[in-house]
């Protein structure tokens, strides 16, 4: 895993939490520039499991790999299931459920941290 990708996901996760936070204390539905938020985030996501796949295939593989694989496919398929879960919502609750993933979203890439550099 690339950490300085690591840490980009979590801030840019961590950022969209907040917008969209803001969004649903503002009585706002969710909009195209929040989907569009929510797919940058996505590209980044996507950007670091072809970087984990080939890191794992060139043998540098963590301990627990079919944990690290299940996190990953997780945090692969969370944001564009929840952009449209949020979508779908036309209420203030739309940016609440994206808000929610991004905060899941950033504990997920702690985890996968954690699962490829184990703290002995």
């Amino acid at each position: 895993m690339v950490d300085w990708l690591t840490m980009t996901i979590q801030m840019a996760s961590l950022a969209m939490a907040g917008w969209c936070l803001v969004s649903t204390f503002r009585d706002q539905p969710m909009l195209v520039p929040h989907l569009i938020g929510m797919g940058v985030l996505w590209l980044l996501v996507i950007g670091q499991a072809v970087v984990s796949a080939v890191a794992m295939v060139g043998g540098d593989r963590p301990a627990e790999t079919v944990m690290f694989v299940s996190y990953l496919a997780t945090v692969v398929l969370l944001p564009p299931a929840c952009a449209v879960w949020g979508f779908m919502e036309r209420s203030k609750w739309g940016p609440a459920v994206i808000a929610f993933a991004c905060l899941v979203l950033a504990v997920l890439m702690v985890r996968l941290e954690q699962l490829w550099n184990p703290v002995v």
